[in-house]
């Protein structure tokens, strides 16, 4: 993975790399590996991510479909302060 640093801003191009390793899930993958996992806790564990991911995608096909009201969207103040409605 590389990150471009412009104008020697090593804070913001740190801030983009963190954002890509927590997308490819790195963050995750190292904390999985610190500890053994026992087979039977790893199936478990994947069959709750998979129960997970089913719901999501059913919550998301019933939003689309207006069965359901969708997320709340944030509303922007003057100050940039983002407030729910």
């Amino acid at each position: 993975m590389q990150v471009l640093v412009r104008d020697n801003n090593v804070d913001q191009a740190l801030r983009v790399l963190k954002k890509r390793m927590q997308r490819e899930g790195l963050f995750r993958e190292i904390k999985a590996r610190m500890a053994y996992e026992k087979p039977s806790e790893k199936r478990a564990r994947e069959k709750a991510e998979g129960i997970a991911r089913h719901r999501k995608l059913a919550r998301k096909k019933l939003q689309r479909e207006g069965l359901i009201p969708g997320p709340k969207k944030a509303v922007y103040t003057r100050d940039g302060a983002a407030n729910k409605a």
